[in-house]
């Protein structure tokens, strides 16, 4: 296994580069701790979840850069990230993590606004007379 392993997570506008490696389980997220990065509770468990579902938690040290997007989408990639780091940690995760779905790029984003409306779907108030 290498020393360092460097794998990139993409959701929406979002990019994580993330760089796992072997330790006590510390998170740092642009500098910060993933508590401090993410307040929100869910967006936390959401991000572990591919630690625990290999049960490593506390096996690596996870050092990420975000850029783009929002809170949501910052998250999803950095789960995506994690996960294809823990991948190449080991080939024996991957149908577990796969099982769950978090290998799975979320291809997801936001629709273009068309002319003649005002949102992408959205249309303008109808007046019959």
């Amino acid at each position: 296994m290498a020393d360092i392993i460097h794998t990139i997570g993409r959701r929406k506008e979002a990019v994580a580069r993330v760089y796992l490696r072997p330790g006590s389980g510390k998170w740092e997220i642009n500098g910060r701790t993933l508590g401090d990065y993410f307040p929100r509770p869910s967006l936390v468990t959401a991000i572990q979840q591919p630690m625990t579902v290999t049960d490593s938690v506390g096996r690596f040290d996870v050092v990420a850069t975000i850029e783009g997007g929002g809170q949501t989408g910052q998250a999803g990639a950095l789960r995506l990230g994690v996960s294809r780091a823990l991948v190449i940690v080991d080939e024996a995760n991957k149908p577990k993590l796969r099982n769950f779905g978090l290998l799975t790029r979320d291809a997801r984003a936001v629709e273009r606004k068309k002319p003649g409306r005002p949102k992408a779907r959205k249309r303008f108030q109808f007046s019959k007379r």
